[in-house]
């Protein structure tokens, strides 16, 4: 399996006509993140990819701040990046409660990178009070 989406390697390819194909764990990492932000910000039925590519609007959700609320959202972002990401495999998401910042909500997606290194990720996941999700590597 490729470490970019085909885009990426077509971009990178003429930004670097010398580039060599290879495989670099931490590029495809980086593609994976960039995806995960796309796919997660982009609201269901705004694309014509596919009905579902993308999230509900989470700023609809009654109790979004519930534990109910949270485990819905949990389900969601776990069934997108399982459903849109093919390089992760063994995807979980869990919502960690903080108190520094009570109008955005923390997820943390655990995954491994498919293929033959069977890599562990963590990526820290941020939902904004206005929705917006911001996603870096957990290190």
């Amino acid at each position: 399996m490729r470490d970019e989406r085909l885009l990426e390697r077509i971009g990178n390819m003429a930004k670097d006509p010398d580039r060599r194909e290879g495989h670099d764990t931490a590029r495809r990492i980086d593609s994976i993140m960039d995806h995960l932000q796309r796919v997660l910000n982009t609201k269901q039925g705004s694309t014509p990819i596919a009905d579902d590519y993308g999230i509900p609007d989470f700023t609809d959700l009654p109790g979004v701040f519930s534990s109910g609320a949270t485990h819905e959202i949990e389900r969601i972002i776990k069934h997108v990046v399982e459903k849109y990401e093919p390089r992760l495999t063994k995807v979980r998401c869990s919502f960690v409660p903080q108190e520094d910042d009570l109008l955005a909500l923390r997820f943390e997606i655990d995954a491994r990178l498919s293929g033959e290194e069977n890599v562990p990720v963590t990526f820290e996941t941020v939902v904004d009070a206005g929705g917006k999700i911001n996603i870096k590597d957990h290190v």
